[in-house]
């Protein structure tokens, strides 16, 4: 088993805060279980294989895209408590998240959990987000397990930031393709985990927002950039740490344009992260035989990657520690219209193996 890697003093009340904005959990809660849930084209992607469940129906049996997304979220939510033999009495709080104004998907998705909500908002980062939430409230003793959801849709997420899918419209090949899927964690108190956990969640540095001036709609990528680049030069200064010291160090979904751009920022900088980055919207579909352009996105994509492929990698113990980074790009229909510029966003996890 291994050690938790960062070191805490036992004088002082905040001796859990590390540098400006992180957080060293002294007693590391875990991942107790994980579910993904994606659509027919994912399911055709390299993760493919890995998915617990690919719908091959995009309406999950309902009748609009909105009350879709609300199933496959409802579902993701309700194997990863059957994976983990956990009883829904059991989960105290739920984090959870998506695209959709006023969070639609989640608050009828989860309406027949009974389980008190938090809404999230943080766009493709919401993953990350619910992680960091969940965790310190595990960690401070307010729960003993909290499930952590996001989930995207392709078609809701169209419909409300782009144009309705009879339109037809020309994408660029900036454009990433919204993820249709739903990623499910339960976060829960760490100390004498059963053997097969999936990971600890040792620490974590919430993000903040980052505003370049990027207004292009259809270039995501280059609107979070810039937050992914301040969230790892955080992480690595509050941990007194460098990029070797994780196995890979994985955004969300900057796509290839993105994660051009974090690289080339993060060289400037004099960090080479060639061999460690990884992109969950780069991982989730195939470049050469599906057309998705620049990569995936949507709040799907990390959690789908993050259940389907990180964690399982973590368990066996082939990769030691992760820091996985989803980014966000805070935009709305009204901010967009009225020629706001797009502020990104973007949380850092640090997930051990348990082996």
């Amino acid at each position: 088993m291994t050690k938790t890697i960062f070191k805490t003093k036992s004088e002082g009340v905040n001796h859990m805060q590390k540098g400006k904005s992180s957080i060293a959990f002294e007693q590391p809660p875990i991942v107790a279980s994980c579910a993904s849930i994606a659509g027919k084209k994912e399911g055709e992607g390299p993760l493919g294989p890995l998915i617990d469940v690919v719908e091959q129906d995009e309406m999950f049996g309902t009748e609009n895209w909105e009350q879709a997304e609300s199933a496959m979220q409802k579902q993701a939510a309700d194997l990863a408590l059957e994976k983990g033999g956990i009883r829904r009495q059991e989960i105290r709080y739920l984090f959870a998240g998506d695209l959709l104004g006023q969070l639609i998907a989640t608050s009828f998705g989860t309406v027949d959990m009974e389980v008190p909500l938090f809404g999230l908002y943080g766009a493709c980062s919401t993953m990350a987000e619910a992680l960091c939430l969940g965790s310190m409230t595990v960690h401070g003793g307010y729960a003993d397990k909290v499930l952590c959801v996001s989930s995207s849709h392709f078609a809701t997420a169209e419909k409300q930031f782009r144009f309705p899918l009879a339109y037809g419209n020309q994408r660029p090949f900036s454009a990433t393709w919204t993820v249709t899927g739903a990623g499910a964690v339960v976060v829960a108190k760490g100390g004498n985990e059963p053997k097969g956990t999936p990971a600890r969640i040792t620490g974590i540095t919430p993000g903040r927002i980052v505003d370049f001036g990027t207004r292009d709609s259809m270039n995501m990528g280059a609107a979070m950039a810039p937050a992914a680049f301040q969230t790892i030069r955080q992480n690595f200064e509050d941990f007194g740490v460098d990029e070797t010291h994780y196995d890979r160090i994985i955004t969300g979904d900057l796509g290839e344009v993105g994660s051009r751009i974090l690289t080339d920022m993060m060289r400037q900088s004099g960090i080479d992260l060639k061999d460690r980055h990884m992109d969950c919207g780069m991982e989730i579909y195939n470049k050469e035989s599906q057309d998705t352009h620049a990569g995936g996105s949507g709040c799907g994509c990390a959690a789908v990657t993050l259940c389907s492929m990180i964690l399982p990698r973590l368990r066996s113990g082939e990769w030691k520690r992760i820091l996985f980074l989803p980014t966000g790009a805070l935009l709305s229909t009204v901010s967009f219209n009225e020629g706001q510029s797009i502020p990104g966003i973007c949380h850092g996890v640090v997930l051990e193996t348990c082996q």
